[in-house]
């Protein structure tokens, strides 16, 4: 017994010895801190730069180029979609690399470490081809799509743009960001916005996908492309921007861009063009921020108007969802199978369906299916019909957990005394229905306050969608925390008030 013991032993220890011969193997192959994995981030619905293709693989000319450099350093090339609005936070958090994505250098020159400009790129206005919008000066009184954090944001709204733009941007009924431009054509398409400014190479994309479209001839403006890095990370910059002066010299950057041609890349390549290295940065002095007091001022004060926006949508939604949803148990009761069958299938679709999708059909159908054109002002109708239908299929189910939980002996007593059944519901079974469904309903408005901020689909701006465009903005996390502080602390009230409620009720009896 003790010999297969003393064997057994024998033989963890080499095992243990090879495995550790092995590693150190492998630590000699591979220099200390040398680079495995280059992650990119990049917004997966900006084509052709970086976009998922028919096939499901996400491709791009910015994405080929970065596979090109992989394949030359012998990294593994990870591509990273990310919310564009969240692109500061992913970045300087360690999360990707760099940011390749069409990513314009201009007013960001102080952000972060640049390669030198490799696309000369414009914004331009796109509009529906039936529009008689013809030049930039036909854009007065019309809605004006941008995309948040965009280079055509920055055209119209930042502090250096010109005055020619800044005089047309004050000409424009309203200025909307929009989270991508995926939404920004399809609100193009059903009429909810006029025009799209947008980057020569996506709008060229736009048009080969859906020929209704037109460019106009004027530019807003025009700016360069770099690749993004972490303010300070130099070496990695560097080992990159080497790289992509090799690919040029030998003309595998132009082979790759007459990939694109078809976009109006191939024109506007510019790589090693005189003026290109403006931004070019060599060295890694961090930045001087803003004190925490000022900062935290400033962004409350922005974030003002988004918390209207969202009360708005809180308050309206339970007015017309909490008698939307009693009618629905009623007819959900009804003795006419029909119609219990009706509220049956409504409840179980807007139960199992994602909120969101269900804005979407709500502020687009209308237009896809009827062919409807759909104003600026039914965004927010729009928000406030699907949040309350929505709401209301949840209201329902509560609402008939209720009344079938009260004993059938009441009824019946109730019938007994000569009540009809309009006085047995009014004045037994809804005030007991209102005691039992306290608890649920609060749980449900507490996710109601949270889940207003899914009016982003629609483009609609509330409170967490203004806090996520400061973020982006900003580059810190400071205007997400203010947001949850005002979530916790309205859901606070919410929960002092329904509690208060169920005390009036004497819900909870000792």
């Amino acid at each position: 017994m003790k010999m297969k013991k003393d064997k057994i032993k024998k033989t963890l220890l080499v095992l243990f010895s090879i495995s550790l011969l092995a590693g150190l193997f492998t630590a000699c192959g591979k220099k200390k801190g040398e680079r495995e994995t280059f992650v990119v981030g990049f917004d997966a619905e900006f084509p052709p730069y970086g976009y998922k293709d028919d096939d499901g693989n996400y491709v791009g000319f910015d994405l080929e180029l970065a596979e090109e450099v992989c394949r030359r350093k012998g990294w593994k090339l990870v591509k990273q979609p990310i919310d564009w609005e969240q692109k500061n936070m992913e970045l300087n958090s360690g999360a990707i690399d760099c940011i390749w994505n069409g990513f314009t250098v201009n007013g960001r020159e102080d952000d972060y470490t640049w390669t030198t400009a490799y696309v000369d790129n414009s914004q331009v206005v796109v509009v529906r081809k039936d529009s008689d919008i013809e030049s930039l000066a036909d854009l007065k009184g019309k809605v004006v799509a941008v995309q948040s954090d965009s280079a055509a944001l920055a055209a119209f709204t930042s502090e250096d743009t010109t005055e020619e733009n800044i005089a047309l941007a004050k000409n424009f009924k309203d200025l909307i960001q929009i989270g991508n431009y995926v939404s920004a054509f399809l609100d193009l398409s059903s009429g909810s916005v006029d025009a799209v400014c947008i980057d020569v190479g996506v709008a060229y994309y736009q048009l080969n996908q859906n020929p209704d479209f037109k460019i106009l001839k004027e530019t807003v403006s025009s700016e360069k492309y770099g690749v993004a890095f972490k303010y300070g990370n130099t070496e990695l910059r560097d080992e990159v921007q080497e790289t992509l002066e090799e690919m040029y010299k030998d003309g595998t950057m132009q082979e790759i861009a007459s990939h694109w041609s078809d976009y109006y890349i191939a024109e506007s390549l510019c790589f090693m063009d005189e003026g290109t290295d403006f931004a070019y940065r060599t060295d890694d002095t961090a930045k001087a921020d803003k004190p925490f007091g000022k900062k935290f001022i400033s962004i409350s004060k922005q974030l003002a108007e988004g918390i209207l926006a969202t009360l708005s949508i809180f308050f309206l939604t339970l007015i017309f969802s909490l008698p939307l949803g009693l009618l629905l148990t009623f007819i959900r009761m009804s003795r006419a199978k029909v119609l219990q069958w009706i509220a049956r299938i409504y409840i179980s679709i807007l139960r199992g369906t994602p909120l969101m999708l269900q804005l979407l059909v709500v502020f687009y159908g209308p237009h896809f299916l009827f062919g409807a054109e759909t104003s600026q002002s039914y965004r927010f109708i729009a928000v406030i019909i699907g949040f309350s239908l929505n709401y209301a299929a949840y209201f329902a189910e509560i609402f008939r957990a209720g009344i079938e939980g009260i004993p059938v002996g009441q009824r019946e007593a109730a019938d007994v005394l000569g009540y009809s059944k309009a006085q047995t519901f009014r004045k037994i079974i809804f005030p007991q229905m209102c005691k039992r469904v306290i608890p649920p309903v609060t749980n449900e408005v507490i996710t109601l306050v949270k889940d207003t901020s899914l009016a982003f689909a629609l483009a609609y701006t509330e409170m967490f969608t203004l806090a996520k465009q400061i973020t982006a903005s900003e580059a810190s996390m400071l205007p997400i925390f203010i947001a949850g502080v005002f979530y916790y602390i309205f859901n606070f009230i919410v929960a002092m008030v329904m509690e208060a409620i169920e005390k009036k009720f004497k819900v909870w009896r000792v």
